[in-house]
């Protein structure tokens, strides 16, 4: 008999389809990982594991589970996966592309407008009593309308990203690995150099996978490059950044501020070096965080689920390159 894990809570509703083709176990937390060594173990005689980014699917997994043939990441992001050992091993990989896009795009929209304009610092000080009277600088931020944006990453997120800007007058650059042209013609983007993009924006913005390439990305060099009023915002992964280079920055005010949506290490402490900086807002790895976006993901696992049990092709089976 089929065997499904999947390693986070999800509405029960959302089960009913597999539990009518298969044995289904899933870990009955929301917000805390599956440890390590229950992953593995409730891992082993699995025929599909529906995953979270936090799940590391390794060699020492891959090897654990001899009866796996697809691994499901409720992410649009894999790099939690061994694509070339799953693909040695014949193990289909899917992700939760599209579903995603316009829910992320937005909130990184919105997490630009928070961090220029100071909105989580206004809120704080009314919350603590700190307000006291108007003055013609209280809380002054910084104007986004007909500013200059650079995305670094032009794939989906970063498109629906960029139209977002356009309606706010800001002229649009963007660094992608290739040029997108159609991206260009339809959006009116321009495409520009690494250190030009970094150099002429007043905001930067990450939308970009996590790869080999641009892990680190982001450095003491780049930032010092960059406008010293310029604010940079990451929705991509933490990775991309080196996040001492990144805490200097913005101390020495290479840079104005930072907001992030992603960190090298989820959930960060509280005595994390970030959050003691009013001009560093952090959120809880929020990008596709609405009821109906959420809904789409964990819909489009399960389908992709029945339709490899089915013996049919994946909905959207990730293409190792």
């Amino acid at each position: 008999m089929n065997k499904i894990l999947i390693t986070r809570a999800v509405p029960e509703r959302f089960l009913n389809d597999l539990q009518q083709m298969s044995e289904v176990t899933m870990y009955p937390e929301e917000l805390k990982p599956m440890p390590r060594e229950a992953f593995l173990e409730q891992s082993n005689d699995k025929t599909v594991v529906i995953t979270m980014l936090s799940d590391k699917v390794d060699r020492e997994y891959i090897d654990n589970c001899p009866e796996l043939k697809a691994v499901i990441n409720l992410a649009v992001g894999y790099d939690n996966i061994d694509l070339d050992y799953a693909a040695e091993k014949g193990i289909i990989v899917c992700n939760t592309p599209d579903v995603l896009t316009e829910t992320t795009a937005e909130l990184a929209f919105t997490l630009m407008l928070v961090t220029a304009r100071r909105i989580t610092e206004a809120a704080e000080m009314v919350q603590s009593g700190g307000w006291v009277g108007w003055s013609p600088y209280l809380m002054a931020g910084k104007d986004v309308y007909g500013k200059t944006v650079g995305i670094y990453g032009m794939g989906m997120i970063g498109q629906a990203f960029a139209q977002r800007c356009k309606g706010f007058g800001m002229k649009i650059l963007y660094h992608n690995r290739s040029r997108h042209e159609e991206a260009e013609q339809g959006i009116g983007v321009s495409y520009a150099e690494f250190d030009e993009l970094i150099k002429e924006s007043d905001y930067v913005v990450c939308t970009a996978p996590l790869t080999d390439e641009t892990k680190g990305k982001f450095n003491k060099e780049v930032f010092q490059q960059m406008k010293n009023d310029a604010i940079f915002i990451n929705i991509g992964r933490g990775g991309h950044v080196i996040e001492e280079d990144l805490l200097q920055a913005v101390q020495n005010q290479d840079i104005l501020a930072a907001g992030l949506d992603v960190l090298a290490v989820e959930p960060i402490k509280e005595d994390h070096p970030f959050l003691k900086e009013p001009n560093i807002v952090i959120l809880p790895h929020i990008g596709s965080a609405s009821v109906e976006t959420r809904d789409a993901m964990i819909q489009l696992c399960v389908d992709n689920a029945r339709h490899i049990l089915n013996s049919e092709e994946p909905l959207t089976a990730v293409k190792n390159k």
